[in-house]
Formats: structure tokens, C-alpha cells, sequence
């Protein structure tokens, strides 16, 4: 019976060992939800234009290439750096919205004027599920950019579904929505940014458990969870 006494004991000594010497380093960064913000607000507005016609179809590659130049670049630096965050949820979201846009722009610039791609609304039904399921987890701890992330799905799903059956009602309704979007997105930075620049809520996000505790909770509260995350824990 000593036995397996001794084991237990020499294992509980060996693991204090680990922890008394074992260090995690975080290091503190910007964050990166205003430019990605900024940078959804400026795809789904330009891509409205053209959808509700205050942007000619002869200028589609002129959009395309300011999705591959602006919105792709912004949000998947907002991506990248998210990760970094420790902030898996933003990072999924930046990236879909991010690879999303390019591929709409690579699509619109080797099509004609008008012209619509069932190869186009297919992946857009996909990235609107990607979006949706995405906003589910982010309205957990933040309800605005949940409700921001929602919102860019609805609008992929109707522009996919106007893609694969070139009915202008559906063009019509995905460029409203992305009018809907781009107010969101323009709010959900301000209110990131303010919040970076004042250390405390002036817009509300609708912060909650783990939202809240990202900006209320303690050093200790925030950290504690840091041995079990990706990057430290031995496997993702």
C-alpha cells in the first residue's frame, strides 16, 4: 500500500518542480478589430454599390480589385494578429471574411459586367455558414460583434443565392444588408477603438462573461487558463 502512495507523492513533487520553473511569456499587443472592422465596412459598401446600382457594372473589376487591395489585406492582418491575441473566434472570423473577399474579388475581375457564377454562390452559401456558426460562439462573450458577424452571413448567403439564380431580388436584398452591415462594422470599430484609447466601455459592445472579463477581470482571472491554451498546451 506504500507504493502507490510514494508514486502519487513523487508525481505531485515532480509537477510542482515543472510549474515552479516553467514560465509563460504573453506579450501585450494592439488590437486589431478596428481595422478589421474598417475593412468589412469598406467591402460590403462598395460591393452594395454595385449590387444596388450606384456603381456601374462596367466598373465591377475597378471593385474587385478594391476588395483584394483593402478588405482582404486589412482583415486578414486583423486575422493574423488576432491569433497572436489568443483570440481564436476573431481570428476564424477575420480570416472567412478576409479569403472570402478575395475570392469575390478574383471572381468579379475575370468575369463580364452582370455576369453571375454558380462556382461563386456556392462558396458564398459556405462562407455564410462559416459566419453564422462563427457569430453563434462570438455572441458568448460579445453580443455586437456577434451580431456584426450574423450580419455578414446573412448578406453572403443572399448574395450567394442571387449568384446561383441571377434574380435581382436577391441582388437587391444582399446590397440592403450590406448597407445594414457596413453601419454595424463602422460602430463595432469606433467602439473597439474607443475602448483601446479609454481603457473602459463608451459604445457598448455587449460585453459578457468571458467578454467582460477581458476588460474588467484581473491579471490572474485573465491567465489562468493560459497553460491550456494553443501555443503552450502540448497539442491544438
Amino acid at each position: 500500500m506504500l507504493e502507490p502512495r510514494a508514486e502519487t507523492s513523487a508525481v505531485d513533487e515532480a509537477r510542482r518542480r515543472t510549474e515552479s520553473v516553467t514560465r509563460i511569456v504573453v506579450r501585450p499587443i494592439g488590437s486589431p478589430t478596428g481595422l478589421g472592422l474598417f475593412g468589412l465596412a469598406a467591402a460590403t459598401l462598395v460591393v452594395a454599390g454595385l449590387q444596388l446600382g450606384w456603381v456601374e457594372q462596367a466598373e465591377g473589376k475597378k471593385v474587385a480589385l478594391i476588395l483584394i487591395a483593402f478588405p482582404f489585406v486589412s482583415q486578414l492582418i486583423a486575422s493574423l494578429w488576432s491569433t497572436l491575441a489568443r483570440d481564436g473566434v476573431a481570428a476564424t472570423a477575420m480570416g472567412v471574411l478576409a479569403l472570402t473577399w478575395l475570392a469575390t474579388g478574383l471572381v468579379l475581375f475575370q468575369s463580364n459586367p452582370g455576369e453571375t457564377s454558380d462556382a461563386l454562390g456556392l462558396f458564398l452559401l459556405v462562407a455564410a455558414t462559416a459566419m453564422a456558426l462563427t457569430a453563434a460562439v462570438a455572441s458568448l462573450s460579445k453580443i455586437v460583434i456577434g451580431a456584426i458577424f450574423f450580419t455578414a452571413g446573412l448578406r453572403f448567403g443572399l448574395g450567394g443565392l442571387h449568384q446561383l439564380t441571377n434574380d435581382e431580388i436577391w441582388e437587391d436584398l444582399a446590397g440592403i444588408v450590406g448597407l445594414v452591415l457596413f453601419a454595424l462594422a463602422i460602430y463595432g470599430a469606433l467602439a473597439a477603438e474607443l475602448e483601446d484609447a479609454q481603457g473602459q466601455t463608451i459604445l457598448p459592445l455587449g460585453r459578457r462573461m468571458k467578454g467582460r472579463l477581458a476588460l474588467d477581470g484581473s491579471l490572474d482571472e485573465q491567465v489562468k487558463q493560459a497553460p491550456n491554451e494553443p501555443g503552450v498546451r502540448q497539442q491544438l
